[in-house]
């Protein structure tokens, strides 16, 4: 063990609450407040609850200081577009990972710091962050199968792919994009290119998690993506509606009822409310 390790490992302990309080803040305050890299960073932790966030913090800021040296002559958006790609591509080594796409640990934000390998989304986190610590406007967009990022500069606007370490994206690369993923026939439309918020972001990056676990018949793990995603964002009424069929699949009945139950008070769905309401029924008389 490292004396880094070590250090990171010792202060593991004294900062056990912080990702709880991280978590806790994100469910409570507006969209905008929303601190996406460090939530991220504390939702990562939920599967590492003994590795302190201090060197992934340190990370973080090491990479919105290095980008700032570079971006000097950053005046445009294609010239910000240029210098995100060149310090986490080039100069930090960031990268889709294709070999091991469908790795849980290309969904966590840790593991992703560590072996500068992840998922879309997971990478597009650490573009916004860098982006956002210059004062660049910069969101993830509403494209479907693949996380995208917009650089916004004085009317000027480019599409980035994280993926790809800071490839910009042109009409016809993102019209070829879509129908590898959607097929011939798809065509894009204009909603594909809305800006998301901070929460959906980061739902969509544990969302990516959930998928993975029930492939594998893991609900166990599916349920407890589904618990962090309530966790900032408790009105997620799908997120609700999930937990409280898989807790009945694993026969956790009382966590299925009150799933339900809120999912119930929250959801204006009537299909799905029958569906749920009938469950619920279901549920009780199990339990009488």
């Amino acid at each position: 063990m490292t004396a880094e390790q070590s250090s990171d490992q010792q202060a593991a302990w004294s900062d056990s609450n912080e990702p709880e309080q991280i978590l806790t803040e994100a469910g409570v305050c507006t969209d905008e407040d929303v601190d996406l890299a460090l939530t991220a960073l504390a939702l990562a932790a939920l599967d590492r609850p003994r590795v302190s966030l201090d060197r992934y913090r340190r990370h973080l800021q090491e990479l919105a200081d290095d980008i700032a040296r570079r971006a000097g002559g950053a005046v445009s958006a294609e010239d910000r577009a240029a210098v995100l790609g060149e310090v986490l591509g080039n100069d930090y080594g960031y990268e889709g990972n294709l070999a091991t796409y469908d790795d849980l640990q290309n969904a966590n934000l840790m593991r992703v710091i560590d072996r500068r390998r992840g998922l879309p989304v997971a990478l597009g986190i650490l573009y916004i962050h860098g982006a956002r610590a210059q004062g660049w406007p910069m969101v993830g967009i509403n494209f479907p199968g693949h996380f995208l990022l917009r650089m916004e500069c004085e009317g000027e606007r480019v599409i980035l792919d994280p993926f790809e370490p800071g490839r910009r994206l042109e009409a016809n690369d993102l019209r070829e994009l879509f129908k590898r993923l959607a097929g011939e026939d798809a065509e894009l439309e204009t909603r594909f290119f809305d800006a998301v918020g901070n929460r959906e972001i980061l739902l969509r990056l544990q969302n990516n998690i959930k998928s993975r676990a029930l492939r594998s018949g893991d609900v166990v793990r599916a349920a407890a993506a589904l618990k962090s995603m309530i966790r900032i964002a408790p009105d997620h009424v799908n997120a609700w509606y999930e937990l409280g069929l898989l807790e009945a699949q694993a026969d956790n009945l009382r966590a299925a009822i009150t799933a339900l139950e809120t999912f119930l008070s929250k959801s204006a769905h009537d299909a799905a409310r029958h569906h749920a309401a009938t469950l619920m029924q279901e549920l009780h008389a199990k339990l009488n």
